[in-house]
């Protein structure tokens, strides 16, 4: 934390004060990226490039809501089925069918939702097909 500006002392002069102390106690020697051109300046200014780089660093995302649904039902219908039991696809698709619907009922913001809560019985239907399909056996090696 720094002190208060003197009066009577130019801005300027104070805020140069503070920075040549700073360095000469060695602050600024460990930070990350001394030493190294600044990142993307060969880039057009962008007024939230702040925002993206902390959300890159981070990890994160954001999508509109129905967007987020919508990868969220799809990935839902995957694990579906790939589920070891029927109660697991209807766990599965209740869960993500109740989002769909309050969706439906209460549009969030963003693009059109596009989506139906899944019909669970034939989801099931389906995944009881496969699972008593033959797998196919392992090839002779020999």
């Amino acid at each position: 934390m720094t002190e208060r500006k003197p009066p009577g002392i130019s801005f300027e002069t104070w805020a140069d004060r503070q920075i040549r102390e700073a360095e000469e106690r060695g602050d600024f020697a460990d930070l990350p990226g001394f030493g190294k051109p600044l990142p993307h300046l060969d880039r057009p200014y962008d007024e939230q490039w702040w925002v993206k780089e902390k959300m890159r660093r981070e990890n994160l995302s954001f999508l509109p809501p129905t967007l987020v649904l919508r990868k969220e039902a799809e990935d839902a219908l995957a694990a579906a089925a790939e589920a070891p039991s029927e109660r697991a696809v209807r766990g599965i698709l209740s869960d993500v069918n109740d989002k769909i619907r309050e969706a439906i009922r209460r549009p969030p913001p963003g693009p059109p939702l596009g989506l139906a809560p899944f019909d669970i019985d034939e989801v099931v239907r389906e995944w009881r097909e496969r699972q008593e399909r033959p797998s196919a056996a392992p090839a002779d090696q020999g």
